[in-house]
């Protein structure tokens, strides 16, 4: 199997180091980067083979991945236009549908749509996937090997649940940031200095998340049975459930799930 990459950035970067890992051969992978710079150090780093541009090389490729900002897709995409036969193109843009991804590739239906969070550039990421039902049951396995290169990975069956799965998985790093910043400002607050602070609520995260990922029960059966009657976990989760933390929350993923929806029109639109 070869596999092409348009974009050499960070999260191609992540995805082919995953590959390589996992024992993907690197003279199967190829990377269109148009920076003289970007390619010499994906071909230092990976051993990959690079290109400049869309090439013959790239449309000989069995999966090409499209690793690019979505306000450079339609750009990005113009060479495949009308050249494609039986590739399997994977978006990894978010809002993108795969609708006007294969419309500017003069309507081409055999596409994935994923989205991938920062995480996966250690190794820990969670991916979305969709494909398009033309996509087999064989194409859709050798995809989600590539994603599950970076970490774990789901596939959902409409498509418009990949704007809830921006809004979890793929924003949600973000909110377990916020969160750890809140953790440490508190610490600081209450005499500890940054560095101990941090440590502290960084420990307490990454603790608490490998506990509930390792763990056969529920949440919130885990936070029950560190919550005594009267104690100080009680205290402080009575405080957060007076400000609606739960409600917080979905509001804020609600707000995430509608901008993906926009930005679907936004960036779709002719």
């Amino acid at each position: 199997m070869n596999i092409g990459f348009i974009g050499g950035g960070n999260m191609a970067r992540a995805l082919i180091g995953g590959m390589c890992a996992k024992g993907f051969a690197a003279a199967d992978i190829l990377v269109v980067e148009p920076r003289a710079e970007g390619q010499a150090a994906l071909a230092a780093d990976f051993g990959v083979h690079t290109r400049g541009a869309v090439d013959e090389a790239l449309l000989g490729c069995d999966i090409i991945v499209l690793a690019v900002k979505p306000q450079q897709m339609r750009a990005a995409v113009a060479p495949l236009a009308g050249r494609l036969e039986r590739q399997v193109v994977v978006s990894i843009a978010a809002g993108l549908r795969a609708a006007d991804i294969g419309r500017w590739l003069g309507g081409y239906t055999r596409l994935v749509r994923c989205m991938p969070n920062t995480p996966a550039l250690i190794g820990a990421g969670m991916t979305g996937l969709y494909a398009d039902p033309v996509v087999s049951a064989a194409e859709r396995e050798q995809v989600e090997a590539i994603l599950t290169a970076v970490g774990r990975a789901v596939w959902i069956d409409d498509e418009a649940g990949m704007d809830a799965v921006t809004a979890i998985s793929g924003s949600g790093p973000a909110y377990v940031f916020h969160f750890i910043e809140a953790l440490e400002a508190a610490g600081r607050a209450l005499g500890f200095d940054e560095a101990t602070a941090r440590t502290l609520a960084i420990g307490t995260v990454e603790g608490a998340a490998r506990l509930a990922a390792q763990s056969d029960e529920a949440p919130a059966v885990l936070r029950e049975r560190v919550t005594s009657k009267g104690g100080t976990t009680a205290a402080a989760l009575a405080a957060l459930a007076a400000d609606d933390f739960a409600g917080i929350i979905a509001r804020a993923v609600e707000a995430a799930r509608a901008r993906g929806q926009a930005m679907g029109d936004e960036l779709g639109a002719d």
